[in-house]
């Protein structure tokens, strides 16, 4: 059986797609104190946004990455400079 792996561009949209999910639905079912499920969503509309650009497009991709895993692994996201509230 042959399987073929994803691309590192295609893990990190994958990625960053799934953290979108995450932070949506936690952000809805009020799983995130001190954050509104419309911060939540917008959150969640830009990690959607950014799988969806180019890493050249100056977008910190690096930053956003970070924070998936974080958001994922339920992991002090709220440590990260995206997280709605934080000071960039």
């Amino acid at each position: 059986m042959v399987v073929e792996k994803a691309s590192a561009p295609e893990g990190r949209q994958t990625l960053l797609r799934h953290a979108a999910t995450v932070v949506r639905t936690r952000g809805e079912r009020g799983g995130y104190a001190g954050v509104s499920p419309a911060d939540a969503a917008e959150l969640s509309s830009t990690l959607e946004s950014i799988a969806a650009t180019a890493d050249d497009d100056g977008v910190d991709h690096e930053e956003a990455v970070a924070l998936a895993h974080r958001l994922v692994d339920d992991d002090h996201p709220e440590l990260s400079p995206m997280w709605p509230g934080t000071a960039t």
